[in-house]
């Protein structure tokens, strides 16, 4: 089956219903076998150093992809450089389905642009809904392994992170995604309850880092909520056919405050101590941690990561004492 790749989340069941498979282009990025390599070889065709590591993964993991010849970009509600990304994309042959997120008037225009996404694809609708309810079947599994974080005190914050991220595109199958997480949690469920007491939210765009979760953890805390990876798996719209009223839902490409809102009640419903704000170099939303900071009234760190690879020395040391000073 045909590869589409994407840049970040989009109505995934779109591509799965015209029988394409979807591939997260960040995710091939991060788990590629030398990502630092991607980085350079983005460099050495041009691009900036100052512009953000996951754009010039993306470039590279694309250009190294030798069965994706088609990506969708989101240029609206995104990064800002992705338009420009796909241009650069265009020039080596690959070809770029711009998709928007809409700031304003959402619903009329997100509308549009699912509906245009749709034609590309030559599917309805309907088509996708069908597809919708399957994923919505491995979405209440994701939402009860985010249970076992919070709630049931058994899953770690890595794995947390891992399943929720991955569920952007499901692994480009998720019948083997649904057999895999219901393995991990049949494994989960007879573990013993993790008493440690501190428990963080993670806020932001998912990390760079490789061993932040494990260090944390190392340190004496549990991070218990991962804000944007949960809104990947569209856990709040589980139940919904209409794509529209799903994608308007997902938090993470609209304004702040929609964002502040799902945290606020995320960090009362869990029981969360204080937060880690990650913010990627050279992004846009770092600025967003001025607001964040005054608005959401506990403890938080701000982390600010740049190339792939374990946490530096200096981060660790801040980590660290964030911890001792919560303890």
């Amino acid at each position: 089956m045909k590869k589409i790749g994407f840049t970040t989340s989009i109505p995934v069941e779109i591509v799965f219903a015209a029988g394409m498979i979807p591939v997260d282009l960040n995710n091939v990025f991060i788990t590629a076998k030398s990502p630092e390599r991607n980085i350079e070889q983005a460099e050495n065709a041009g691009f900036p150093r100052n512009t953000c590591a996951w754009i010039k993964g993306i470039y590279s993991g694309v250009i190294n992809c030798e069965d994706i010849d088609t990506i969708i970009g989101v240029v609206e509600g995104d990064c800002s450089n992705t338009k420009a990304l796909l241009e650069v994309l265009e020039l080596k042959g690959i070809k770029s389905i711009p998709f928007s997120y809409p700031g304003t008037d959402t619903a009329e225009k997100l509308k549009l642009e699912i509906k245009r996404l749709c034609e590309y694809f030559n599917v309805n609708l309907d088509e996708c809904s069908k597809v919708k309810v399957e994923l919505d079947k491995i979405r209440e599994k994701l939402a009860y392994l985010d249970e076992l974080t919070w709630k049931h005190n058994k899953a770690t914050g890595f794995e947390n992170h891992l399943w929720q991220v991955s569920s952007s595109d499901f692994n480009g199958d998720y019948t083997v995604f649904s057999k895999d997480i219901t393995d991990l949690i049949d494994k989960i469920e007879a573990r013993d309850e993790n008493k440690s007491k501190l428990r963080l939210g993670y806020i932001g765009v998912p990390p760079i880092y490789t061993d932040l979760y494990d260090f944390v953890e190392e340190k004496g805390a549990r991070i218990v909520y991962n804000e944007v990876q949960r809104q990947f798996t569209m856990a709040d719209s589980i139940g919904i056919r209409d794509l529209v009223e799903v994608y308007s839902n997902f938090t993470y490409p609209y304004s702040l405050n929609g964002r502040l809102n799902d945290i606020k009640k995320q960090i009362e419903i869990r029981n969360i101590d204080a937060v880690i704000h990650y913010t990627q170099s050279f992004c846009f939303r770092g600025i967003e941690d001025i607001v964040i900071r005054k608005e959401l009234g506990v403890p938080t760190l701000t982390l600010e990561g740049d190339k792939p690879g374990n946490v530096d020395a200096r981060t660790r040391l801040r980590i660290e004492a964030f911890i001792e000073m919560l303890k």
